[in-house]
């Protein structure tokens, strides 16, 4: 098995899109307990949160949010037997190997990235921080001898580059960086906006009726299906260029049920747009249930989730550190030598 890593930021909410798009796919390709692939740790999550601070914070909220993220991960299915799950800053060679791979990555590679461009624009003031982080990325890849990336595709910009930083890196100081792939889901990866179907759902506030959170109220959730925007006509069939919106719904449908669109499109093509956003929204209040679920209980004993937290980051300090060995001797900086 290849070993995978890939992380999540604790901004926002974990909606639809992000667990059918990226979560699910963790908690589905994670080994079986016990088998040579776990004991191997070759499935790693994180919670990335030093990517939370390059935008401005409220420090109390990144907190409560790292937590919160951390049970919802655990709630939807990552198992600690079978995959290594922790924080991101309890881990401290990832901000280490950052320096390193700093002085190897160049600045044009780093202003030419798209999402800094996009999320600068807006800007007055914009951190060192931002422009930066797709080096902490590179950094959270490959202290791990990761194999596979699974990204969204606004990630494989990101991925190239970690792949470029750390072939310049081996190319002047030797074979120490294990070469990373990004993989890409292929159907019910792109979960769109029900308001905006030509948009994909997003965490942001800018169309709270046009995105469903993963511990949502199943009453918000109906309502917000019943009210998704499509067209005019009334056949419910898959055709993402002239009908966005209803070829979302049969989308998401698929997702949750695991119906093909042609199953979908026989079951319901003439019954009208009414009686399948209903289905649809039963559907999905449906398939999230088990996970809202299991986080009220993991949400009960916070100190839980935190010792599963420790338990992962333990085992990943054990793996970085060796990797980061690796990479500063390579480097040619002196060895920390031990206090008699």
């Amino acid at each position: 098995m290849a070993r995978v890593f890939s992380g999540i930021q604790p901004t926002g909410d974990m909606h639809l899109g992000n667990f059918i798009g990226a979560v699910r796919r963790w908690v589905d390709d994670q080994p079986s307990a016990g088998s040579p692939a776990a004991e191997r740790h070759d499935a790693i999550f994180c919670v990335v949160d030093l990517h939370a601070m390059t935008l401005p914070y409220d420090p109390a909220e990144l907190t409560e949010a790292t937590r919160r993220l951390g049970t919802l991960l655990l709630a939807c299915g990552l198992d600690p037997e079978r995959c290594l799950l922790f924080v991101q800053s309890h881990v401290p060679a990832h901000a280490e190997l950052t320096w390193l791979l700093n002085c190897t990555a160049t600045w044009g590679e780093l202003r030419r990235q798209t999402q800094f461009k996009e999320k600068a624009k807006d800007q007055e003031s914009v951190s060192v921080g931002l422009f930066d982080y797709p080096v902490l990325m590179a950094s959270d890849i490959l202290l791990y001898d990761t194999d596979e990336v699974p990204v969204g595709d606004d990630q494989r910009q990101h991925v190239e580059l970690t792949r470029d930083i750390a072939i310049r890196f081996n190319n002047r100081y030797g074979d120490v960086f294990t070469i990373p792939k990004a993989t890409f889901p292929t159907f019910g990866a792109r979960v769109m906006d029900l308001q905006q179907p030509t948009k994909k759902m997003s965490k942001s506030e800018e169309s709270p009726h046009g995105t469903i959170g993963v511990l949502e109220d199943p009453k918000s959730i109906v309502k917000k299906f019943k009210s998704a925007v499509t067209d005019s006509e009334t056949e419910v069939r898959h055709d993402r260029d002239a009908k966005p919106g209803i070829s979302n719904l049969i989308e998401i449908d698929a997702a949750v049920t695991g119906a093909t669109i042609a199953d979908i499109e026989r079951e319901y093509g003439s019954g009208g747009y009414g009686t399948f956003k209903t289905a649809v929204a039963d559907a999905v209040v449906e398939f999230l249930r088990p996970v809202r679920e299991r986080y009220d209980v993991l949400a009960a004993d916070p100190a839980e989730v935190d010792r599963l937290l420790a338990i992962g980051a333990g085992t990943a300090t054990e793996i970085s550190d060796a990797v980061l060995a690796r990479a500063t001797k390579a480097a040619g900086l002196l060895p920390r030598a031990t206090p008699r």
